[in-house]
């Protein structure tokens, strides 16, 4: 039975203002009706496989369960990287992890953040692959071309591995993202296949390469993997010795040296949505090429992607653009200019701006959180928290708090004083009091939180229980 690693490390930044450093694509809903994460979950249905294993940056965590929750999914398989480290020592992490378990599954290594329209077509190629995996072989997935692309990488077959129609070729050589000339030639050639970043092979058969080829990544693995401490949902590895992992993708570090790599070809209408013209051109569009997600109104407007979170946008008169509308941030760009929305992404985070990294709208475990008002002496929040769930026990140093309950029930503890609120209902919390707060109804609670103080910053909480340590 095969067991899926899904990779969903990533900051997506070319997706901004939509995708965000602490709210990246892979857990937007960008294509079809849930995030790509859970897309790429519920596109293996219909194969025999294991829960998946997830991999992620430990600032997502709380955001991979959920939806994993949420997909019935979530089952002790997730495993936190301190810091990001590239593809090879992850999916290193991934195997380790399988061996220590005393077995030795074939890995199906799949990027949480990739469209795939023809389910079909992908479970052929799996089944394909699945057969030379359990010989030995270590196996890439080549995209099917549909053009000379110059922003995906490509991989140049060799010979057949056998005389079977359906029979693999050999990896002849990976090769870098070529310009437009180089792009057209290889198309021509009929030989070259995009480089989609998928991989199978046995846990042991990966391990075995890569200590021939990078040990010095392999050792690390092992060392952060020797330390781990396990919760209920997440594997937490041992973050200095995952530091000093040499930071490696499975591209260079295996696939290129090995003399077992071989290409199954894949042409199941696939898009790693890197941009937001990409995005145009995957998604449906009305009978003038627009493809639209909110509430818009348009008039004498063509070939245009809007994207708005809860306000109108009305687009007159207008061809070819890109029109992204979030909470706190608008972007409009030309279709054939979206490459440079990193440059927006660069501003920010030169300028310290938040924009970069946070939406206006958070999510916790036990939530979420709108910042509705923000100003140097005050801010105002929406939270709604989820029926059955908790702040952490906490106190502030430099600011009070009033709640207001809008809708729900609120069981507010303050300095050891338990009271429950109900709508219209409202308490103080003075500074360095320490206070939660739980919903103990069946319904969302609902309550906007004034902050006001000499200082508003995030680093003035004071945790002092960890009730949600063990997650």
């Amino acid at each position: 039975m095969l067991l899926p690693v899904i990779m969903a490390g990533g900051t997506g930044s070319r997706l901004w203002p939509l995708s965000r450093e602490l709210y990246p694509k892979q857990f937007i809903c960008l294509h079809g009706q849930n995030s790509m994460l859970q897309e790429t979950v519920n596109r293996l249905a219909g194969i025999e496989v294991r829960a998946p294993m997830v991999i992620c940056n430990e600032e997502h965590r709380f955001l991979v369960a959920e939806q994993l929750r949420q997909i019935n999914k979530l089952s002790h398989n997730i495993i936190l990287e301190p810091v990001g480290r590239n593809t090879a020592p992850a999916i290193a992490l991934a195997a380790l992890n399988a061996v220590e378990q005393g077995d030795d599954p074939i890995l199906l290594v799949l990027a949480a953040d990739h469209i795939i329209d023809d389910k079909a077509a992908f479970h052929r190629a799996i089944a394909t692959a699945t057969a030379y995996a359990d010989q030995g072989s270590l196996v890439t997935f080549g995209i099917v071309p549909t053009g000379p692309e110059t922003g995906y990488g490509y991989i140049h077959r060799g010979d057949k591995v056998n005389e079977q129609n359906e029979a693999p070729h050999k990896v002849q050589r990976f090769v870098e993202k070529p310009n437009l000339a180089t792009a057209q030639q290889y198309i021509q050639s009929g030989e070259y296949y995009w480089n989609s970043g998928m991989f199978m092979f046995r846990a042991k058969r990966y391990l075995q390469e890569l200590e021939k080829f990078r040990p010095d990544i392999l050792e690390a693995c092992r060392r952060a993997m020797a330390n781990v401490q396990e919760g209920n949902d997440f594997i937490n590895i041992d973050k200095d010795d995952f530091i000093a992992c040499p930071d490696e993708s499975i591209d260079y570090a295996v696939m290129e040296q090995t003399d077992a790599a071989v290409v199954v070809p894949l042409d199941a209408g696939w898009s790693d949505v890197g941009s937001w013209s990409a995005l145009w051109e995957v998604n449906d569009k009305d009978s003038q090429g627009n493809s639209l997600k909110g509430d818009t109104f348009l008039h004498n407007t063509k070939n245009c992607y809007i994207n708005t979170d809860d306000q109108l946008v009305a687009a007159i008169g207008v061809e070819d653009l890109v029109i992204v509308n979030t909470k706190d941030a608008v972007l409009v760009a030309r279709r054939d200019q979206v490459q440079d929305v990193k440059r927006v992404v660069e501003f920010l985070k030169n300028e310290c701006r938040s924009e970069y990294r946070r939406h206006r709208e958070t999510y916790w475990p036990w939530g979420r959180c709108d910042l509705v008002v923000q100003t140097e002496r005050f801010n105002v929040n929406r939270i709604t928290v989820k029926p059955g769930e908790a702040f952490q026990l906490q106190m502030h140093y430099h600011r009070t708090e009033h709640w207001v309950i809008l809708s729900g029930t609120a069981e507010v503890n303050i300095q050891d004083k338990t009271v429950l609120l109900t709508e219209n209902q409202s308490t103080f919390i003075p500074i360095g009091h320490p206070h939660t707060l739980k919903n103990p109804g069946k319904i969302p609670l609902e309550l906007l939180e004034i902050q006001s103080g000499s200082y508003l910053g995030d680093d003035d909480l004071i945790l002092i229980k960890q009730q949600f340590a063990s997650k």
